[in-house]
């Protein structure tokens, strides 16, 4: 199962006042686990960038000046996110502004079925906590110390944790590979039931008889009395 975690910085709140993303940062996750490939853009808004959204982000007009527009790297993003789940912190707001890029260039909008937002299975579990993701990188114990200021790859990064504690999908992908990778260089060489594991067959053995065991198949149906099949 693949899945990307992405996240992005923007001019401001919405894109039909004339909005526009100007980061995203995407991480690929299969099976739950990270893979190491990621992706990452800055792109021109084409208009100003207000002094509130620079302070969040830190993104300035001089910075964002020589920065290819979004058209012009538009089908590589699509190629980095095929048609895999898309995981995003309040992803309304995320989808939103991709799909008004996307749209704006010629492409048509990702489904938003294919949207999965942490704040919705955060609201889930800790209803009436303080669901941010600073604040839940906080009650999870994951590390943000390094996060000055709102980045879309760092806090993709962040976010590629939390839900990974969110859905528990470290026991499911990262624990089972850590898992393997012990097996792998120490067996534990007592019998699977005292183990606790079942008996695992990796090679299957040969299910067709021999002509010996044919042969003597063949005296033994000869032996019966009134077998039923020949009834039919």
């Amino acid at each position: 199962m693949r899945e990307i975690i992405f996240d992005t910085e923007t001019t401001g709140f919405d894109p039909q006042n004339g909005d526009r993303m100007v980061e995203i940062g995407c991480i690929e996750m299969i099976n739950r686990v990270e893979t190491g490939q990621s992706f990452h853009c800055y792109y021109n808004p084409q208009r100003p960038m207000p002094k509130a959204a620079e302070e969040v982000h830190g993104l300035s007009d001089i910075f964002l000046s020589d920065k290819k527009l979004f058209s012009e790297g538009a089908a590589e993003l699509l190629d980095f996110l095929q048609d895999s789940n898309l995981v995003a912190h309040n992803a309304q707001f995320d989808f939103k502004f991709l799909n008004a890029e996307l749209v704006l260039c010629g492409y048509k909008p990702i489904s938003q079925f294919r949207m999965i937002d942490t704040l919705a299975i955060a609201k889930s579990k800790h209803p009436g906590a303080k669901l941010s993701l600073d604040a839940l990188c906080s009650r999870y114990g994951i590390d943000r110390s390094h996060r000055v200021k709102h980045g879309a790859l760092l806090d993709a990064e962040l976010l590629t944790q939390l839900y990974i504690e969110l859905t528990g999908g470290r026991q499911i992908g990262l624990g089972l590979a850590e898992e393997e990778k012990k097996h792998d260089s120490v067996r534990d060489m007592r019998p699977a039931s005292q183990r606790g594991e079942r008996k695992q067959f990796m090679v299957a053995r040969e299910h067709h008889a021999s002509d010996e065991e044919l042969a003597r198949h063949k005296v033994f149906v000869e032996g019966l009395e009134n077998p039923l099949w020949l009834e039919v």
